[in-house]
């Protein structure tokens, strides 16, 4: 437990430094957003705040695990942070283009679900290959499995990993929001893993509780910085990969209710004004921005979702007594 302590303090104290030094070359590399035409209008103002800010608690969590590089036994550890570091790649692209391109839209759609689906199915066959991985799927509070077909599972999980990322990725539409809601989600999979015996695998969770923690120094409202596609790619990679690294990849519908819950609104808001031939479900989606339209301050939002999330955490941590 004192490893996980010293981890969360040293990633915070990491990504505040690291924070303090990025911001000024942000700036000077002119990496300021675009904000969309069609968002809330009192969004326009946060034109030019730097994005890429992930990258403070990338490098933390990085610096962590080379730090226990030689201490480090289980291999599922390395695995995980490199599929994220791979989401995050692809997250840089995105915001690259966007920096270079001086526009809001990156990569299409069709590019970053082709790499997603990629590095997703590199990532799952190497688990399943090295034993870090199996195919029984584990159902919560009924403290019961049942196996899959190894391919039928890739299949599954590959589906579940591009729909968690990119709905991690649609959270991170207001000052704080994506690192508040992650935040408690960090410290279940940090309790889950130590629970179960994985005490290699509870550091970059723990890396992640501390490192983005410090990273709302930064981005509280008013912002500073946005972590940009480079850091929420990271995030949402970092989840289900640790999901499916603990083999419990069913969790994700609690602990990433609000990620779910973006990701419908979404759906809905299209599938209803397509419908209705114009009509909207929602003032906009997603749904963060419907609270906004109806007078919800940014902070309020950022609280109640996150508030959401830990009680679903706990709610999970329930759910998995007959793993513990």
């Amino acid at each position: 437990m004192m490893k996980v302590l010293y981890t969360v303090l040293f990633s915070f104290a990491a990504t505040a430094g690291i924070g303090y030094l990025l911001l000024p070359v942000l700036h000077a590399l002119k990496a300021g957003a675009s904000i969309l035409e069609i968002g809330p209008r009192w969004h326009e103002k946060k034109s030019g705040t730097p994005i890429m800010g992930g990258l403070m608690f990338i490098v933390s969590a990085v610096l962590v695990v080379l730090l226990n590089v030689y201490a480090v036994k289980d291999s599922s550890v390395y695995f995980v942070l490199i599929l994220a570091l791979c989401f995050g790649l692809i997250g840089f692209l995105d915001d690259f283009t966007k920096v270079r391109f001086k526009r809001n839209m990156g990569l299409t759609s069709a590019q970053k679900a082709m790499l997603q689906m990629a590095v997703s199915a590199l990532f799952l066959y190497a688990m399943y290959r090295t034993g870090n991985m199996h195919t029984d799927l584990y159902i919560p509070f009924v403290n019961t499995s049942f196996r899959l077909h190894p391919l039928v599972y890739i299949f599954f999980a590959m589906f579940v990993m591009v729909g968690c990322v990119n709905a991690v990725n649609l959270t991170d539409g207001v000052d704080g929001l994506c690192s508040s809601v992650t935040i408690p989600v960090m410290v279940f999979f940090t309790a889950a893993a130590v629970a179960l015996g994985k005490t290699d695998l509870a550091i970059v969770p723990a890396a992640l509780v501390g490192g983005l923690a410090a990273y709302l120094i930064y981005n509280w409202h008013p912002a500073k910085v946005f972590m940009g596609d480079t850091g929420s790619l990271f995030l949402g990679g970092l989840v289900c990969a640790l999901a499916f690294a603990l083999n419990m990849p069913l969790i994700l519908i609690l602990v990433g209710l609000i990620y779910i819950v973006e990701t419908l609104s979404v759906i809905l808001q299209v599938g209803y004004f397509k419908m209705t031939h114009g009509k909207r479900l929602f003032r906009m989606s997603p749904i963060h921005h419907h609270f906004e339209m109806c007078g919800w301050k940014e902070e309020k939002i950022v609280l109640t979702f996150s508030g959401i999330t830990a009680v679903m955490c706990i709610l999970a941590w329930v759910g998995i007594a007959g793993l513990r």
